[in-house]
């Protein structure tokens, strides 16, 4: 598997999913969330109504309608409360189902964003570990890209690092 960190607007990827870090509603708010919520459209919401919302660390798929990206991915993903209440476990966990319900759609590439890393507080680095770990290790058939999709330079660079490290720690 192909996986590369950027700097970018998910919203405007050209991919055929997104996952977006929700929350446990589904019904849009801040961050990336409410970012993919406007660029989806009204349907986006529609669409999540009916699920009835969704656990920590579980995820649903739903279309992309007015996004560039077939499908969003919806996990909501852990607060950060010290690292001490299962969080790096919910993390990986937002990972893996996401990568589950995009090998399930046969969705050959595939944008995260930073879980967990904005309002809910996730430390940064220790989240881009688990994310690259987690994709790193995944072993299905689909995505064959994934793309840490980075809201800021810093984040970049971290993403960068971690990415050369496990790539590094491959070849050996």
């Amino acid at each position: 598997m192909i996986i590369r960190a950027i700097l970018e607007d998910i919203t405007a990827l050209a991919v055929d999913a997104i996952v977006n870090a929700a929350n446990c509603s589904l019904l849009g708010g801040g961050g990336v969330d409410g970012a993919i919520h406007r660029a989806a459209g009204p349907e986006l919401l529609k669409a999540c109504r009916p699920l009835g919302g969704c656990k920590t660390g579980e995820a649903r798929i739903t279309p992309g309608f007015r996004l560039s990206a077939k499908y969003v991915i919806h996990t909501p993903g852990p607060v950060w409360h010290g690292g001490n209440h299962r969080e790096p476990e919910l993390l990986r966990n937002c990972y893996r189902n996401s990568l589950e319900l995009a090998n399930g759609r046969q969705c050959r590439t595939v944008a995260f964003p930073g879980i967990s890393t904005g309002v809910y507080s996730y430390p940064l680095r220790a989240a881009s570990e688990i994310a690259v770990k987690t994709v790193s290790e995944w072993d299905g058939r689909f995505p064959e890209e994934t793309i840490f999709c980075c809201f800021s330079r810093e984040a970049l660079e971290i993403y960068q690092e971690i990415l050369k490290y496990h790539q590094t720690r491959s070849l050996s």
